[in-house]
């Protein structure tokens, strides 16, 4: 069991705030296989709102996967109480939003696609279902007569203890 953070940095422009859109917010992650080193080709997703019973125990599985090369059975949980936003005060430097609790597999790649909500600046609008899979986003916001929008999305995994 290994408890991995996913960390995000990206460039804010006029916003205040920007997190995932909640339990539905679907993770797309790529793994690798600690057992043989494969690497998934395919992006592979996990969300709050879908899970299964763990083999032992009492808990849930948030994503469970079959190594195509060694056929050893994996799975990963997100730890819900870790998610995170990622605010103005936290540009330009790498913030954990999630933490995943990772048996067989790490994940090695994370892509932001959509369902992220991002908070204007001065109690400016608040933008739903935003879609970073470009890796940016532009608007404008009627509120504070101006443009808002997050650049230069970057993502890396941290272990944590």
């Amino acid at each position: 069991m290994v408890k991995i953070a996913l960390q995000i940095k990206a460039t804010l422009e006029n916003i205040d705030e920007l997190k995932t859109s909640g339990v539905d917010f679907r993770w797309y992650l790529k793994f690798s296989c600690n057992n043989c080193g494969e690497v998934s080709e395919k992006w592979n997703y996990a969300s709050l709102d879908e899970s299964t019973p763990a083999q032992r125990g009492n808990g849930v599985n948030h994503f469970v996967s079959k190594c195509k090369l060694c056929s050893r059975e994996n799975s990963m949980t997100i730890i819900e109480d870790s998610l995170k936003s990622y605010s103005s005060d936290d540009q330009g430097k790498f913030k954990t939003i999630v933490c995943l609790d990772c048996r067989g597999i790490e994940p090695c790649d994370f892509s932001a696609r959509e369902g992220w909500i991002a908070k204007a600046c001065d109690n400016g609008n608040v933008f739903a279902d935003i879609d970073l899979a470009e890796g940016e986003w532009v608007e404008y916001c009627d509120k504070i007569n101006s443009s808002v929008g997050i650049y230069e999305i970057e993502s890396r995994f941290e272990r944590i203890k």
